[in-house]
């Protein structure tokens, strides 16, 4: 029988840099709406790590 063992790794910090990335994004829609895009990247990169599909 062969014992394979998937390290499930900590996905704390990138939840919490998820969280943060939304606060600037919605801080950006709501004070300078044509800027909130820059926070765009950061966002979905920190949720896709999050979920850990990257």
């Amino acid at each position: 029988m062969e014992a394979s063992f998937e390290t499930k790794k900590s996905t704390t910090r990138h939840w919490v840099s998820f969280v943060i990335w939304l606060g600037i994004l919605i801080t950006l829609m709501v004070v300078y709406r044509e800027f909130f895009w820059l926070a765009l990247p950061g966002a979905v990169t920190s949720f896709a790590r999050g979920m850990d599909l990257l």
